[in-house]
């Protein structure tokens, strides 16, 4: 995909903005409390769909507490106005809270976090390197956020997480019914076709998992397990959602692999197909196919130094293969792959990721509310994506 003489040009104007940024200084109230936040833009190259666009992103604010015993975290982001949210009219009309809760630390290895936190399945925090998330992310299982208790201990190699969460995070600020940062089980909007309305309820999750080194390898092993019901509001009745997952996380060196594999079997009690369940998340609503199983693969490298004279740093380089093979008769599997690099430049911080997607409903076009269901174009679609952010 060769790039245009202006593309070429917007590559070598991106060093230049870190002569604009201000040097960051996170703001320190009191010895415990930290505020800070980013300010992001986003560049989208689609020549297919003739979209090249570099505008605002996000603005996030964060608020952190540690202390010997007590801990907590928030996070709070705001959008609008710029690509892919040009449909609202200022920063801020779409809004939502990322992280809110408060903990408390028994010792150095046990703690409990109460409040919107994340859900601690599969791999943690992400799943794989890159920026953009994999699909484990818009099947609902990868950076899941609810309202709820986690308790996390660590006993020698081994470390157990368990939680109950009442419900999904609260609906932000927007025009969908998909108003949250994670993706999260949703009321279909009116343009979802065979949409559902179903409410994610007391969802209890454990995940256990072991440090141990494979030869070279400082590797790390797990299981996680989760159940939730589903609460259809058309028929007043009861499903389930379930999902299993195996993971692996090894390091040697500058090379790092993390790998996972997922089963999400969902039974909801739909009026119409039960086939699929309407999830949401930044701004809309979309169907995923009810049963599937979810993979992922991830190849990153370090490497080491400064460069630029001294402005360039911490670069990293990643490969990462996501799939959702889908059970039902029919339903087309899902399928995302991302080559990208992430570096520090100067105050900036910069993801540019290369995204491939077949069936994927954010990448090229495909069908964004039947692409994880039934499917969408069924063909590879690419496009290049580059996030700069300032944080303080």
């Amino acid at each position: 995909m060769p790039l245009p003489a202006s593309l070429r040009l917007r590559c070598a104007c991106l060093a230049t903005l870190s002569s604009l940024a201000a040097p960051a200084m996170a703001v320190q109230v009191t010895e415990n409390l930290d505020l800070g936040g980013a300010v992001r833009a986003r560049w989208d190259y689609d020549p297919d769909r003739d979209i090249q666009k570099f505008n605002f992103d996000t603005v996030f604010l964060t608020a952190r507490y540690n202390s010997d015993s007590w801990i907590g975290a928030a996070k709070y982001r705001f959008y609008g106005h710029a690509y892919p949210y040009q449909y609202t009219n200022s920063v801020g009309d779409v809004a939502f809270a990322e992280t809110a809760w408060v903990g408390y630390r028994f010792n150095p290895d046990q703690q409990v976090q109460v409040g919107l936190n994340q859900v601690p399945f599969g791999l943690q925090p992400y799943f794989g390197s890159t920026f953009f998330e994999t699909l484990g992310n818009v099947v609902g299982l990868e950076d899941v956020m609810q309202v709820g208790a986690k308790y996390i201990q660590q006993a020698g190699d081994w470390n157990l997480q368990a939680g109950y969460y009442l419900r999904p995070a609260w609906q932000g600020k927007g025009t969908s019914h998909g108003r949250t940062y994670s993706t999260v089980v949703s009321s279909a909007d009116t343009y979802v076709e065979d949409g559902s309305d179903n409410r994610e309820r007391n969802t209890a999750v454990v995940r256990l998992a072991r440090s141990l080194e494979l030869g070279e390898w400082k590797s790390e092993v797990g299981v996680s397990g989760m159940t939730s019901t589903l609460k259809n509001n058309d028929t007043d009745n009861d499903g389930r959602r379930n999902a299993v997952a195996v993971h692996y996380v090894g390091r040697n060196g500058p090379w790092g692999v993390q790998l996972m594999a997922a089963r999400q079997q969902m039974s909801p009690r739909n009026p119409g197909s039960d086939e699929v369940v309407t999830f949401g998340g930044y701004d809309g609503t979309f169907n995923v196919a009810s049963r599937g199983n979810f993979y992922v693969a991830d190849l990153s490298y370090d490497v080491a130094g400064k460069y630029l004279f001294d402005q360039l740093s911490g670069i990293k380089l990643y490969a990462n293969y996501s799939a959702f093979d889908k059970s039902a008769a029919g339903f087309d599997t899902s399928e995302r792959l991302i080559l990208g690099s992430s570096f520090s430049l100067s105050k900036l911080w910069i993801a540019t990721e290369w995204l491939f997607g077949k069936n994927d409903p954010y990448i090229g076009g495909s069908s964004y509310t039947q692409s994880l269901a039934a499917g969408g174009s069924d063909q590879w679609e690419n496009q290049l994506y580059v996030n700069i952010g300032y944080y303080f």
